[in-house]
């Protein structure tokens, strides 16, 4: 069973994490030949204040 992990700044909507699952899910299902039903995708949203780039928070980066 594939479970994947995805950590986001906050502040996508619900139509752009649906996408996501959906085209990891698929992706997943063609490179592993997965049956889509064992697949699993978890999204956490982390606030841009707590999310580092480059030595900076994403918020001080303007994201």
């Amino acid at each position: 069973m594939p479970i994947m992990q995805v950590y986001l700044i906050k502040g996508r909507s619900e139509e752009q994490k649906a996408r996501l699952i959906e085209a990891l899910s698929r992706a997943a299902v063609e490179t592993l030949d997965a049956p889509i039903e064992s697949v699993r995708v978890v999204i956490s949203e982390v606030p841009n204040t707590d999310f580092g780039i480059a030595g900076q928070t994403a918020k001080q980066r303007g994201r």
